[in-house]
């Protein structure tokens, strides 16, 4: 992905990422804390902003790294929202159990999204 491409996945990620967690904190949080799920919605809210930060931060680093490592890194941070962030959320509305196994695929997404940004500076 180019910077332009990851400037628009933060943008977007980041609005969707406000306006999910309002929805859980106030529509759905009765019905997330009768199924036990609070938490669960809690914590892929906090990934998914966490990451469309780091979409930031790689974005901004395209700037000054010229590696096709950065490139990498920002599609392995938004599938890591789609596969982790996504599969929780789908989780919390459906119940579907399933799908959790899904999230750990996100986290390694996330985990080697971060090394492309080592890889990328250490190669510089």
């Amino acid at each position: 992905m180019n910077q332009k491409t990851t400037f628009i996945w933060a943008g977007l990620l980041g609005c969707l990422g406000v306006m999910v967690g309002a929805f859980g904190a106030h529509a759905l949080k009765p019905a997330l804390e009768a199924a036990g799920r609070l938490d669960t919605f809690e914590t892929a809210v906090k990934y998914q902003f966490y990451h469309t930060l780091a979409l930031l931060a790689v974005g901004l680093m395209m700037n000054h790294i010229p590696a096709k490592a950065l490139h990498y890194a920002s599609l392995l941070f938004v599938l890591g929202i789609l596969f982790f962030s996504g599969s929780l959320y789908i989780l919390c509305m459906t119940g579907v159990g399933i799908l959790g196994a899904v999230t750990p695929l996100g986290g390694v997404l996330f985990i080697a999204g971060w090394i492309m940004i080592v890889v990328s500076v250490v190669r510089k």
